[in-house]
């Protein structure tokens, strides 16, 4: 669960990217504008996915096996 929240954190991440440097939502673009209803589907997985790693900065780290 955290790897999948971490990648669709990225995927949020470049779109945003792309939002501030192109003013291109690639999200909305693919589903047909932001308030469709896939795109806003997408838009709150994404966010979701975010809240989901607010918990990686509180837990603690364990050393992987050499």
């Amino acid at each position: 669960m955290d790897r999948l929240s971490l990648i669709l954190v990225i995927i949020g991440a470049l779109n945003w990217l792309l939002v501030g440097l192109f003013q291109f939502d690639f999200v909305a673009w693919i589903f047909g504008g932001q308030a469709t209803v896939l795109a806003r589907i997408i838009y709150s997985i994404v966010g979701i996915a975010g809240l989901w790693s607010i918990s990686l900065l509180f837990r603690s780290r364990e050393k992987a096996a050499e």
